[in-house]
């Protein structure tokens, strides 16, 4: 819980306010609708996408707690119908929500995937235990640099995380490929195909937003970039990411049903 710089404008507190809501809205819709496709996917699928809704329930529940806390940290008034200014409460901001948050929904997205693709129960088992301990890991290890203004630690927390961050980006990019080869159908293929490289793509942008405030960029600026940064992200690793294991589920309950439909 870093203490927030003083001098924010309007323009940077309101884009941050707006992303914050954009992620509550995003993240609680996609929880509802995650939820209600249950019965129309097999069972085999179900887990999966259990899985996924508890995802984004849990990042709902974060996002409003970091709303709640960006709100109370700020004053905003406007005299006599003049400009909006805009003052710190002296309320800390506390921004640990993202790291427990991402702490407990980063394995379970790689979990989500790699049950959706339906891969041999041993593979799975395995899979799970060493993406997920290592996701939990790439977190733990970023979050001391987080709260850190020196940006020699930032830099040497962020070395550290990488390691376990090149090791699941390598294995969704490179490890998974055979795997997603073998689905059911090509639509099947192309759906897991595109989970793994939006999971890729969406994760590649979290390093660089860490590491906002070591480009020169300092004060309500870096805060504001950071924070609009990292929401933006999150919808795309979570909600979106969720609608393609809807539709790889819904994709692969077709193909099995009807080829239970067909003559013997």
């Amino acid at each position: 819980m870093a203490p927030l710089p003083d001098g924010f404008s309007y323009a940077e507190w309101n884009a941050t306010y707006n992303a914050l809501s954009f992620g509550i809205a995003a993240m609680g819709s996609a929880t509802i609708f995650f939820w209600l496709q249950l019965p129309n996917v097999t069972k085999s699928y179900r887990t999966a996408l259990t899985i996924t809704g508890i995802v984004t329930l849990i990042a709902t529940y974060h996002y409003i707690r970091i709303f709640n806390s960006w709100s109370e940290a700020f004053t905003v008034a406007s005299k006599d119908g003049g400009d909006y200014t805009v003052q710190l409460t002296g309320a800390p901001f506390n921004d640990g929500y993202r790291y427990v948050d991402w702490l407990l929904t980063v394995p379970l997205l790689l979990i989500e995937l790699i049950l959706v693709m339906k891969l041999p129960q041993q593979e799975t088992v395995s899979l799970s235990w060493k993406l997920g301990l290592a996701s939990a890991l790439m977190v733990a290890l970023g979050y001391p640099g987080e709260i850190q203004e020196d940006l020699s630690v930032r830099w040497f927390w962020w070395c550290l995380s990488m390691i376990p961050f090149c090791y699941v980006v390598f294995t969704l990019a490179v490890g998974l490929a055979e795997a997603t080869s073998k689905q059911p159908s090509p639509a099947a293929a192309s759906l897991a195909s595109a989970a793994r490289y939006l999971t890729v793509l969406s994760w590649c942008t979290y390093p660089f937003v860490y590491m906002v405030k070591s480009v020169g960029l300092a004060g309500p600026a870096a805060t504001m970039y950071e924070q609009v940064g990292y929401s933006l992200a999150d919808v795309l690793a979570k909600a979106v990411f969720g609608v393609l294991i809807w539709a790889i589920a819904a994709e692969k309950s077709a193909v099995e049903e009807s080829g239970k439909l067909l003559p013997n």
